[in-house]
């Protein structure tokens, strides 16, 4: 899987957990949990940003359409949601 798609699947995943579309979220975090560098995660969420599904500023993160960001993600994404919607997290 690619690695944008991976950053895509981890957003909407952290969004699903926190229940919000502001939240933070610091570059670092992010490519330890993607196991790639910081400045990977900056460009990657940098085209998020310019594509208009995201705001990122100073470790916080914004969610403004979330179909869209979705729909940009990996089918992986889909299959670990309904995982948790079965087990009820």
């Amino acid at each position: 899987m690619q690695c944008a798609a991976r950053c895509q699947a981890a957003l909407l995943q952290v969004h699903n957990r926190v229940e919000a579309d502001d939240f933070p979220l610091k570059h670092q975090f992010l490519a330890v949990m993607l196991g790639v560098r910081r400045p990977t995660v900056t460009v990657l969420l940098h085209g998020l940003q310019e594509a208009g599904l995201i705001f990122s500023r100073y470790g916080r993160l914004r969610v403004l359409r979330r179909r869209q960001l979705e729909a940009a993600t990996c089918e992986c994404y889909a299959v670990i949601r309904s995982h948790f919607t079965r087990l009820g997290l």
